[in-house]
């Protein structure tokens, strides 16, 4: 995960970091790959247009996850984030104290202010936080087909959805009524959701404790959120990370399904490892990456800010976000 190299400023200024890597649409990741440092991200220039993602998200002020976390994984990938704030949380790495949500007023201003002027070209979508939230969330992702095929003729952007429903610490961050809405009208409007295991159970309502139980749960929960108008199902991208090994599954909104090998980081900066990756795999999609592939090279770029986390306060530290930087720095 690795060779990093800083180059000379192209003419006309500004500052080329190049990322020895994991280049888009690449044919494969070899398992020996995925846990060397021989994966690779992509080359960024500032003669290359930069693509604005955007995360909908809680504020996390410790900056383990949330928008804070999405916006430094959107960094790393050499895409600008701009940010929507469903709510305002009182935590640090020990824990979280209490949630404070947005009103869904605010959440729907702040996205039809943003998408006016800086349209996404990816949309990831964490902590919903309320019912109203995630209505306004739906109306917003409902309109997005429309708004964008207008613009540029292109019929939707990806959207991936992190179902945040408890803290790591077991705090309840959406309501019964907000899942509900998450269930029923949420599901079908998205292109994928990255539940943990806690959460597959809970919205497929099929029992998952054993790794055998991981595929059917997905399939459930894939026919559960029904076929969108233009005919598209949404994909999953369950993560295993308390399975041993911790393999993650990947079912296309096509029906391929994939083991993606997983290994253990020995590490107690474990904050927010769920919302960096679906972040990162949101940005493999949008630098158009295949989905298989950039599951894995999502699973790589956390490995390696697992694998770069500095000890930062009490609790469980937030990961390296910007480890490929930091790594090209000091080189």
């Amino acid at each position: 995960m690795g060779g990093r190299s800083a180059q000379k400023p192209p003419q006309g200024g500004g500052f080329r970091l190049k990322l020895v890597g994991c280049r888009p649409n690449a044919p494969h990741l070899r398992k020996s790959d995925f846990f060397s440092k021989r994966v690779r991200f992509p080359t960024f220039s500032s003669r290359r247009p930069m693509q604005t993602v955007l995360t909908i998200a809680g504020f996390d002020p410790s900056s383990g996850a949330g928008v804070t976390a999405d916006l430094m994984v959107f960094a790393a990938h050499g895409l600008f984030g701009i940010a929507c704030i469903t709510a305002l949380t009182v935590q640090s790495t020990v824990g979280v104290r209490s949630t404070h949500p947005v009103s869904g007023e605010i959440v729907a201003e702040t996205l039809e202010c943003l998408d006016a002027d800086i349209p996404p070209a990816g949309i990831k979508i964490g902590m919903l936080a309320s019912r109203d939230t995630t209505f306004r969330i739906c109306e917003y992702i409902d309109r997005l087909d429309v708004i964008h095929s207008v613009r540029s003729g292109r019929a939707r952007v990806p959207v991936v959805l992190d179902p945040v429903l408890k803290s790591s610490s077991g705090r309840e961050l959406l309501d019964p009524a907000g899942v509900t809405m998450l269930r029923e009208r949420l599901l079908l409007l998205v292109d994928w959701i990255t539940p943990n295991l806690d959460e597959l159970a809970v919205l497929s309502g099929e029992s998952v404790v054993y790794r055998g139980d991981v595929p059917g749960a997905c399939r459930a929960l894939q026919a559960q959120a029904g076929v969108r108008p233009d005919g598209g199902r949404v994909g999953v991208f369950a993560t295993g990370g308390h399975l041993d090994p911790p393999d993650d599954f990947l079912l296309t909104p096509t029906g391929e399904e994939f083991w993606l090998p997983g290994e253990r980081v020995a590490t107690g900066s474990t904050h927010g490892t769920g919302c960096a990756l679906s972040s990162a795999f949101l940005s493999r999609l949008v630098l158009g990456d295949a989905p298989h592939e950039a599951a894995l090279a999502a699973k790589a770029y956390v490995a390696g800010a697992l694998r770069n986390a500095v000890g930062i306060g009490a609790g469980h530290g937030p990961m390296n976000h910007l480890w490929g930087f930091h790594k090209a720095t000091d080189s």
